[in-house]
């Protein structure tokens, strides 16, 4: 018992309860404390049993942790008889009930979540016979039996995955062989983008090539409106034939309905109207006020304790014992008149409690229809609002409940045929678990022949070339399906060419024939431009010589003019007085010809002195007999 109490208060301790108990402070717990804690020990489990106790009636308190204690399918210690023994010590809170139940269940909490968790989904909620019946019961009970069913072998489905488990490894190596695709795609789009580039007004194709693809998903979009259209009027028009069904049968029932059958529904529900006023009301009105008195007399007696109760159950018992006393004496007198009213009175009360008892089903099932036809109002109301069809009534409800009917025969027969699967799944995994623990030994084998023969590694050396080779083989058939794509993208690129070419070849051939006119038209503006500028040299050369020409003019003039004043301005005079010499005279009269005169140079000149005067080729033949006989007469 000091263990129990120790791996409790252990447990308690610890998260998530955290109750900073020891072992005396925890068996001087109070029995409402003590209840408390072992509600909160299963509100740890349950998240529903969160209740202050305190706030609780103890039979409800009682009446919930049994219930839930069934759900996690504790055994109590001891037989059947002690059962009484152990919802009195759960509902008075003593120790040798809770300490066991606290112990169990701290044991295996994480078990209990679960078992609790399932509860919730797994526990069938039973349907009486009579309502199933009914086939919208009946289906609706079917329908909930195969989402449980569902239900597990989800649940199934996700435990095996949870314990499988992933190989962080492989999810690496596979990241990392999409990253390396990716920059594979990345390095292939670099290049398409510089190839495209070269290509002329590849802006204008890239823009056309982007309006292509809006257009293609606006046609997506237009495609999906109309299909959306035509629900909208899929539906529409089923909505005006159920409209229409619904219409028919309305008249035809009005067609139907006679002043009779009216009447007798009317008088069936007067009379249970009057069934209800004049006897059931009544009874329950007397039996509430009953109730009522006993409950404000328990509320004004003051609070019972564990010997008051004790006292309380001793009484019963007695009364209890004397009731069976006097149902015996009564037996043992046998009188016969009594017993035939006794039988009759027994069966009047029969009749009368299986009258109160249909009269409370037939009120019970009207409040349910009532509730069922506000509840199927609003959700018509809501299923208008949503998507403006009605719910399903009458034929199109069982066409509807039919062909649910077949598509779940269907699904089941998918169910079992994906049963097969995960059952074949299932050996062959445990085949390959097989496999590979064969295949663990083999290697523990080969590895220990490998370092007895002394060339330990040479397996795993042998798998790592394997491998290599592997990843060298992927390597070229991706750089093979690179060439190809490649290759493909050089033949389009080269019927583009070829097709810009053949577009482009009478463009070139005017073009050619503009450029051999522009050729023509350079050479004889050049040659326009050579004679202009040849005209405006020539031009300049023969305003150069008549400067010349008149400047020898004046000076021939000074020369042999008779004032001596004007010969002084002779440019001879000039010259000859500041060199006392001989000049010489080089004039040239036509192309190769140099005229060239010479006199005395005085002695004091250190040298000589020549005047050149340069003349144009073309040179008129008067201008230059004009110029010889001036030289002439300036050396004489």
């Amino acid at each position: 018992m000091s263990d129990q109490i120790k791996f409790i208060v252990d447990n308690l301790n610890k998260e998530p309860f955290r109750k900073n108990y020891n072992l005396i402070t925890f068996d001087s717990l109070e029995p409402m404390q003590l209840l408390q804690v072992l509600n909160d020990v299963l509100a740890e489990i349950d998240p529903k049993q969160v209740v202050d106790i305190r706030e609780e009636m103890p039979e409800q308190t009682a009446k919930r942790m049994l219930s839930l204690l069934g759900i996690l399918k504790y055994k109590p210690p001891g037989n059947a008889t002690d059962m009484s023994t152990f919802r009195q010590g759960l509902v008075i809170g003593s120790k040798p009930v809770i300490y066991p139940v606290l112990h169990w269940l701290l044991q295996r909490t994480s078990e209990l979540k679960k078992r609790a968790y399932l509860a919730r989904f797994l526990i069938k909620l039973e349907v009486p016979s009579e309502f199933l019946q009914d086939e919208t019961v009946a289906d609706t009970n079917k329908q909930y039996e195969e989402l449980m069913e569902a239900f597990k072998t989800l649940h199934k489905e996700c435990e095996q995955l949870k314990t499988s488990g992933f190989s962080t490894a492989e999810i690496r190596r596979d990241i990392s062989a999409m990253e390396e695709e990716k920059d594979q795609l990345i390095k292939r789009v670099e290049r398409l983008k510089k190839r495209v580039e070269t290509v002329q007004n590849h802006q204008r194709m890239l823009k056309i090539a982007r309006q292509l693809r809006v257009e293609k998903e606006r046609e997506e979009f237009l495609v999906q409106q109309k299909q959306e259209q035509k629900n909208q009027l899929f539906h529409a028009v089923q909505r005006l034939q159920r409209i229409q069904n619904q219409l028919k049968s309305m008249r035809h029932a009005a067609a139907d309905a006679k002043p009779e059958s009216l009447m007798k529904r009317l008088e069936e529900e007067i009379k249970f109207n009057s069934y209800m006023v004049t006897e059931k009301f009544p009874k329950e009105l007397e039996s509430k006020k009953k109730e009522l008195h006993f409950l404000q007399k328990v509320v004004s007696e003051p609070a019972m304790g564990h010997s008051d109760l004790l006292e309380l159950e001793s009484k019963i018992n007695e009364i209890n014992t004397e009731i069976n006393q006097l149902i015996e004496k009564k037996m043992m007198r046998n009188e016969p008149i009594e017993g035939k009213l006794s039988l009759y009175r027994q069966q009047a009360s029969i009749i009368s409690r299986k009258k109160e008892a249909k009269a409370e089903e037939l009120q019970e099932a009207k409040e349910k229809l009532a509730n069922l036809e506000r509840e199927v109002s609003v959700k018509t109301n809501q299923t208008r609002e949503f998507d403006g069809t009605e719910v399903l009534k009458g034929d199109d409800f069982k066409r509807y409940v039919s062909k649910l009917r077949s598509k779940s025969t269907v699904f089941k027969k998918k169910h079992q045929i994906i049963a097969g699967f995960k059952a074949e799944f299932g050996l062959l995994q445990r085949t390959e678990e097989l496999l590979k623990q064969r295949h663990e030994n083999i290697q523990h084998q080969l590895q220990t022949i490998e370092d007895k023969k002394g060339i330990s590694g040479y397996s795993y050396t042998q798998e790592e070339l394997e491998r290599v080779s592997a990843l060298k083989t992927e390597v070229d058939e991706m750089k093979g399906r690179t060439l190809d794509d490649m290759s493909e993208m050089v033949k389009k690129l080269n019927s583009l060419v070829s097709e810009k070419k053949s577009a482009l070849a009478p463009v070139i051939k005017e073009l050619r024939q503009l450029r051999q006119k522009c050729q023509e038209v350079r050479g004889l503006r050049e040659e326009c431009l050579q004679e202009e500028s040849r005209y405006h040299y020539t031009n300049c050369m023969i305003k150069n010589l008549e400067i010349q020409l008149r400047r020898a003019t004046d000076e021939m003039k000074a020369y042999v003019s008779s004032d001596q004043q004007e010969k002084r301005k002779a440019i001879r005079k000039i010259f000859w007085g500041s060199l006392g010499g001989a000049a010489v005279w080089r004039l040239p009269l036509a192309q190769g010809v140099i005229l060239e005169t010479r006199d005395r140079i005085p002695r004091r000149a250190p040298g000589a002195w020549s005047l050149l005067l340069p003349l144009p080729m073309s040179l008129p033949l008067s201008l230059s007999l004009s110029l010889s006989l001036c030289v002439t007469i300036i050396n004489k």
